[in-house]
């Protein structure tokens, strides 16, 4: 199982997405600095996950969040305060 997620920095207006087969792992790297780019924003606080059976299908969903339609699908329907 694959997990896409989007995290949400609790200092700073960023977010991040991306894939991983164990999201708890994944959250605690990226909470203790382990990633060039999320070390400088965290901590870090999921806001978003959806679970794949396949690594391609996950890959092809974090493209699609990564993408300018994909990031004003979240701003629309998954940042929304």
């Amino acid at each position: 199982m694959f997990i896409v997620y989007v995290l949400k920095s609790e200092v700073a207006e960023k977010s991040y997405v991306g894939i991983t087969d164990s999201l708890a792992r994944r959250l605690e790297q990226h909470n203790k600095g382990k990633s060039f780019y999320t070390k400088r924003y965290k901590p870090w606080k999921l806001i978003y996950k959806e679970e794949f059976l396949g690594r391609n299908e996950a890959r092809k969903r974090e493209k699609y969040f990564k993408s300018a339609s994909g990031r004003r699908y979240l701003r629309k329907n998954i940042f929304k305060e």
